[in-house]
């Protein structure tokens, strides 16, 4: 009882001291007098700028290296940096989204090896073989529903309830012949449903959902009325201000999301600084308290329950850009008929 004590309060001493000296811990990896004079990084992601806006102010108060930030959704974001990439301008120094996104961008030999020291003790689980990318945070995608609308007792506890004829046309789901997420968390159902995951997708299909553009407009959707609950991502239950639930269920799929550093990195040093930052405890504990999921042991967002949505969640399979392709005309013919 004394030894494991012991070890709780010096593990507690060490990461104050992490928290303390995060820019001599930094400086072990990454060469911060050079990424102070490249001035700035290119981060091309997934995340809205409302959670990434404290992490960049935080490095340029700290280390005076600017972050110039495109965000959009995973296809957007790994269909811009492929297409820069083929025409050889990459405007980026890093990108980061989802596994399957970033796997394309790894097949076409974007990134260059680079592993963040501060992700050392991250789940090895997670850990590329190639060292190519870096996961620091995981996407559960779940089902949110308006508070006003739904009674919690009302509220669908299994995804097979979303089939019942009260939610035909009140449900909000994200294009999956345009959005690889959205493909990928459908295909991954199969984990759950076995072989008649398909089956499943048709069925969803037949309830005539409102069909977006990727995860972020969901909860607004939800929010305005237009649909009384929908598949997004679960963080943004906490990250959009309005009456919004989450449904608690016994498997949640989930997704890793991965740094790359680009192999052409017009500021290398700025990029590795920035993964750096990404995945120390600092930056893991200010991304987890905006409501993010992130891998740092221990650490979870202000969520009620999120310690079992993570204890829940089972990670998606991970298509290929030539299974995408597939999947994309399956799902167009499904939900459109064409």
């Amino acid at each position: 009882m004394i030894r494991h004590l012991l070890c709780h309060w010096l593990n507690a001493i060490v990461l104050f001291l992490l928290l303390l000296d995060l820019p001599a811990v930094l400086a072990q990896g990454v060469n911060v007098d050079a990424a102070r004079k490249e001035g700035k990084v290119i981060a091309y992601g997934t995340i809205i700028p409302q959670v990434m806006e404290p992490l960049h102010r935080n490095i340029e108060k700290k280390y005076g290296v600017k972050v110039e930030y495109w965000r959009a959704s995973a296809t957007q974001v790994m269909e811009r940096a492929l297409s820069e990439w083929q025409a050889g301008r990459p405007g980026f120094d890093v990108t980061f989204a989802i596994n399957g996104a970033q796997a394309i961008l790894k097949q076409a030999a974007v990134f260059t090896k680079y592993t963040p020291a501060s992700a050392e003790k991250f789940p090895a689980d997670f850990k590329d073989k190639d060292g190519l990318v870096t996961a620091w945070r995981h996407t559960p995608i779940g089902v949110l529903y308006n508070t006003d609308l739904v009674q919690t007792a009302d509220a669908p506890k299994s995804l097979d309830d979303l089939l019942h004829p009260r939610w035909k046309g009140k449900i909000v789901l994200p294009d999956a012949s345009r959005h690889t997420s959205t493909a990928q968390f459908l295909v991954s159902l199969r984990k759950i449903k076995g072989e008649g995951w398909i089956d499943y997708v048709k069925a969803l299909a037949k309830q005539a959902p409102l069909l977006k553009e990727s995860f972020a407009p969901v909860p607004n959707d939800i929010l305005r009325g237009e649909a009384t609950l929908g598949f997004t991502y679960l963080q943004y239950v906490y990250q959009n201000k309005g009456p919004l639930g989450y449904v608690l269920m016994d498997k949640i799929l989930t997704d890793t999301n991965d740094l790359g550093l680009s192999a052409k990195a017009m500021n290398p040093s700025a990029a590795k600084l920035y993964m750096e930052y990404l995945c120390s405890p600092e930056g893991q504990k200010l991304v987890a308290d905006l409501g993010e999921f992130v891998l740092s042991p221990g650490i979870y967002p202000p969520i009620k329950d999120a310690d079992k949505i993570t204890a829940n969640s089972i990670f998606m399979d991970n298509p290929s850009a030539e299974e995408y392709k597939k999947l994309s005309a399956e799902f167009r013919q499904i939900f459109f008929g064409k």
